[in-house]
């Protein structure tokens, strides 16, 4: 059998969310800037499973079980003049990584983003993270002059 019959990318429901969590504990776990807190994570994907304007959770499945997965978030640039997809949370599980299935995830979240109207995505991803650069590099995306400051509130 083909893996391709395999595959399948839809939005996520509520039973994903503890395989989603899973996935950004391990994600959260391979950035400098995070900390995995399980209570948080189901706390914000939860928050977006219920409101679906403000963005979208991508579940990757291999054989029916969650393998990866996809945030996302949806919001307004005045220098597009419209809505724009800001990508977070993009991971592949580590048994599944190096056969393709990122890209087919993130090139799903493009296509779905365009066919919105959104006419850019902006994601962030660790510096030191050269894997993940790299593979952002070969979908397209380039490097931005913008830096990313943040202040919790």
């Amino acid at each position: 059998m083909d893996l391709n019959d395999n595959i399948s990318i839809d939005f996520a429901v509520g039973d994903d969310l503890p395989q989603l969590a899973d996935l950004l504990a391990e994600l959260f776990s391979l950035e400098s800037d995070f900390q995995p807190e399980r209570d948080k994570q189901l706390r914000g994907l939860q928050l977006i499973l219920d409101n679906p304007a403000l963005g979208r959770l991508f579940v990757l499945r291999v054989d029916g079980k969650v393998a990866g997965m996809a945030n996302a978030l949806v919001t307004v640039s005045t220098a597009e003049g419209g809505r724009v997809l800001l990508l977070e949370d993009v991971i592949v599980s580590s048994e599944h990584r190096g056969g393709g299935l990122g890209r087919r995830l993130v090139e799903h979240v493009l296509d779905w983003a365009k066919e919105q109207g959104m006419t850019r995505v902006t994601l962030l991803a660790d510096r030191d993270n050269h894997a993940a650069l790299d593979f952002y590099r070969k979908l397209g995306f380039e490097t931005s002059h913008m830096t990313a400051l943040r202040k919790k509130t």
